[in-house]
């Protein structure tokens, strides 16, 4: 299923936009997903990585894995890594998804020797809206505001990390 949203990468970034590039990650079953380089491109989507009714139950983080690396690949070098860091969940499934892909993700950016760091949710939105609260609708409509298009609310996220850790160089600012 993840195979289907590569589509959106298959045409490979300019060599300049490879230089090295900030990925960032709202984790999920729908993931949202922005990639931004040195330059200051930024390009972004979402990846679904929800089982079919024949996959086992770690399928989708064996997905999650391949598109990981498949990213790394068409994007040159991902230099760092920033993911929404969720301390409440509405469900225990949802936990249990986001923990996995928490899991992949340190594996694969330990492997790879890249540097990661959650940002707290309320960080993110108060960053976007001005408000640590905001609802979907306020994050998709903060990054329409910006000149940005996010197909959902995964992809809004996603795009307001990178802004996030590109303005305070990874909360150090």
């Amino acid at each position: 299923m993840a195979s289907n949203a590569l589509t959106r990468l298959e045409i490979r970034p300019s060599p300049s936009f490879c230089s090295s590039s900030t990925l960032a990650l709202d984790l999920g079953t729908t993931t949202g997903w922005a990639l931004g380089s040195s330059t200051g491109s930024i390009i972004s989507g979402t990846v679904s990585f929800k089982p079919s009714r024949y996959d086992g139950g770690g399928m989708r983080f064996v997905r999650f894995r391949n598109w990981l690396n498949q990213l790394h690949a068409d994007s040159g070098t991902i230099t760092a890594v920033y993911f929404e860091e969720v301390r409440r969940h509405a469900g225990t499934d949802a936990a249990h998804i986001y923990g996995g892909f928490l899991a992949c993700l340190g594996a694969w950016c330990e492997e790879h020797a890249i540097a990661y760091q959650g940002v707290p949710v309320g960080t993110i939105k108060r960053f976007a809206t001005g408000k640590g609260n905001a609802d979907k609708t306020a994050m998709v409509a903060a990054l329409n505001a910006r000149g940005f298009s996010p197909s959902d609310d995964n992809e809004a996220d996603a795009i307001a990390i990178l802004l996030w850790a590109q303005a305070t160089i990874g909360g150090v600012r």
